[in-house]
């Protein structure tokens, strides 16, 4: 069933792709989604659970990979609720929560292999400056700050701005 997905305009509010994009992102997503699949397959086989062969039993409303990479896509668009995700797909909530948890590492590796991840962790003043080569401003938002609130009232009052409760 999946999205019904009529044209590039469509396509590209929907999931933030063109679809030519979405093409070329496809056969990444399907190759690291069988290589998935097939180490789950082997796992299962090793621990002694696994009842059927890959691909085996019903195949729920994303039956394609193409459906489900849209699926995915869509939701990182978006961000609806599970039941907003899950009604155009004719599935349950509890469905589309399932599928999105199994599909997202999929599309994140799909990503990282692709080169198309920016860097989230730089664990190192090099690192920083690696991921900012050829970069001419950087603006860091630095509006909110963690603070230690102290166990002492009397220096919590000391900081405390009043704008956080309208009771005092």
């Amino acid at each position: 069933m999946g999205l019904q997905i009529r044209d590039d305009r469509q396509m590209k509010a929907l999931t933030g792709l063109s679809q030519d994009q979405f093409n070329r992102l496809l056969p990444v997503f399907s190759d690291i989604y069988q290589a998935t699949q097939q180490k789950t397959y082997e796992a299962g086989l090793t621990a002694g659970t696994r009842r059927r062969k890959p691909g085996g039993g019903s195949q729920g409303k994303l039956p394609t990979l193409a459906e489900q990479l849209q699926f995915v896509l869509s939701y990182y668009k978006t961000y609806p609720t599970f039941d907003g995700l899950a009604m155009p797909c004719g599935m349950a909530r509890s469905k589309a929560h399932e599928n999105l948890h199994t599909l997202s590492p999929i599309l994140y590796d799909t990503l990282v292999h692709l080169a198309l991840m920016p860097y989230r962790e730089l664990a190192t003043p090099e690192d920083l400056k690696a991921a900012l080569h050829g970069v001419d401003r950087l603006l860091i938002d630095a509006t909110e700050r963690a603070y230690h609130r102290s166990a002492d009232d009397a220096k919590q009052r000391e900081h405390y701005s009043g704008k956080k409760n309208s009771i005092r």
